[in-house]
């Protein structure tokens, strides 16, 4: 599974989002820095010694959530831990993804890594050699309020429970973990509890709708740019005098994307004057898109802070007479979980925006292009019902668009009375991203069909680009085969990262999560 041409070694510096998306979606293998490993050991000696007190201390001699006033012996310790994973591990569903997974577990590692957990140094090397051998626990993808399930699934595999996916097979985890010569780890005092909770799975999720989001900010301009151009925009609402009075940052890089992808168009400086306003789908786009563009960057900074933080609870933190253990609520991701809500909204707005221009380019009385973009109407129907797609996704991306992070219920007691409900924020929003990249892929395929069917094609090079790159994929739509093949097969084009390429060359701000 690694990527011998790429190594992530974390524990020295801070970590971004994109290098959790280098090791879940590209591959990359994973190794800590000496400092982190030593910061890791020093809060476990503290734990060890701690374990062995009369004193209560939460999560380490004491029961969890409502429990926490049962104080355990010292040879009860190991027994907590180990059911502890076997009842939190309770997520029902789809397994996640196999990215998904792999996030998780690098944003846990991490997590540790900041050396305030005190979890044993030998279960951090356990999920390390899990993610570099390619070996993926099988996780529920529901049944979280914000922490604990999925990372119980992720904890059975280190003790030889549960089933993984490893080389294409799904087997066993002590399958798994004996054919890499891998034992199952014993747990000590807090591992168990260490390893259910904080902030890693939502975190790891987050992680990669912000690479997938990235990927459809470039596209929307690209393909955006295109409409304009089919639907003979005027360029004035575009012009960089009007953009900069908009203080925004995300205005002024979208309003720079759309007006460099244009550059140079014939066709629309003979549409100049044909009529005094464009429709707001169109007019509106450095606006909506960079609006979007914004919070996008929002959510970049809080996740990056998250990745950042220590997310334990019980901390282990340095005193002046050793250690303390302090029980806190780190682990609520109201700040990850608002990070993805309010994204969710923005993907969404990227979503509407696009199928109000695919509703232009098929409807006769919004354009001078022929009805549903076929030269044979009455006989075919054209791309008419490809938009009806649209606005199904589009009526699905407003539901998903509800905040998650404003929901709530009473659990384990009344100990935990407030919740984040953030990877259900996460899930929602990729889920979100799914049905826009869809809609974009229609778009996509119908500003192209316009392009052919338009007498004056004397584009800007940058439109031409996107449909040249279009069409070297998928022919000119005649209607001779279902028309759901292309939608997937222009989706599957929006996926792939090697296509923006050309285009940021173009315009260098279309890719928002650009280093």
């Amino acid at each position: 599974m690694s990527n011998s041409l790429r190594h992530i070694e974390l524990g020295a510096m801070p970590t971004d989002w994109q290098q959790v998306v280098e090791v879940a979606r590209h591959g990359a293998s994973l190794s800590l820095s000496s400092v982190a490993w030593e910061r890791i050991a020093a809060a476990r000696q503290a734990v060890e010694e701690i374990a062995s007190s009369d004193t209560p201390h939460y999560g380490i001699n004491t029961g969890l959530g409502a429990l926490c006033d049962v104080v355990l012996e010292r040879h009860e310790l190991q027994r907590l831990s180990h059911h502890t994973l076997m009842s939190h591990a309770c997520g029902v569903g789809a397994p996640l993804r196999t990215e998904q997974v792999r996030a998780i577990l690098c944003c846990a590692v991490i997590n540790y890594s900041h050396g305030y957990s005190g979890i044993s140094p030998t279960l951090v090397e356990g999920l390390l050699q899990l993610l570099n051998e390619g070996i993926t626990p099988v996780v529920p993808s529901r049944g979280s309020v914000g922490y604990l399930t999925h990372m119980a699934h992720i904890g059975l595999t280190l003790i030889g429970h549960g089933e993984v996916e490893f080389r294409s097979q799904r087997m066993p985890a002590k399958q798994a973990l004996d054919a890499i010569g891998m034992a199952p780890l014993c747990l000590g005092p807090k591992d168990g509890l260490s390893l259910v909770n904080g902030t890693p799975a939502m975190t790891g999720l987050a992680c990669l709708t912000l690479d997938d989001t990235a990927r459809l900010a470039a596209w929307a301009d690209v393909i955006g740019a295109m409409s304009f151009e089919a639907l003979g925009g005027q360029q004035d609402a575009l012009l960089p005098e009007v953009t900069r009075l908009k203080r925004h940052e995300g205005v002024q890089h979208a309003g720079d994307n759309l007006r460099r992808l244009l550059q140079g168009s014939r066709r629309l400086a003979r549409c100049r004057g044909q009529h005094l306003q464009d429709a707001l789908s169109l007019r509106a786009m450095p606006q909506v898109h960079g609006a979007c563009r914004d919070q996008f960057d929002h959510a970049v900074r809080q996740i990056n802070h998250e990745l950042d933080s220590a997310t334990d609870n019980p901390l282990v933190i340095t005193a002046a007479d050793g250690y303390r253990v302090v029980s806190q609520a780190n682990p609520h991701g109201a700040s990850v979980a608002m990070a993805c809500d309010l994204l969710a909204i923005a993907v969404c707005e990227w979503s509407s925006i696009s199928e109000r221009r695919a509703y232009r380019l098929v409807t006769p009385q919004a354009s001078r292009l022929p009805p549903f973009l076929t030269a044979e109407s009455g006989v075919k129907s054209g791309m008419m019902i490809a938009q009806y797609s649209a606005a199904s996704l589009v009526a699905d991306n407003k539901r998903l668009a509800q905040p998650a992070v404003t929901d709530n219920f009473l659990t384990s007691g009344l100990q935990e009375d407030h919740l984040s409900l953030g990877e259900s924020a996460a899930l929602k929003l990729d889920q979100a991203l799914d049905n826009a990249f869809q809609v974009l892929a229609i778009e996509y395929l119908l500003a192209a069909q316009a392009f052919d069917l338009i007498d004056d094609r004397d584009v800007a090079s940058g439109t031409e680009l996107a449909w040249r790159t279009l069409r070297a994929a998928i022919p000119f739509y005649a209607e001779e085969h279902a028309l759901h093949l292309d939608l997937q097969a222009a989706c599957d084009l929006l996926r792939d990262a090697s296509r923006q390429a050309p285009f940021i060359e173009l315009a260098p701000h279309l890719y928002p999560g650009k280093r």
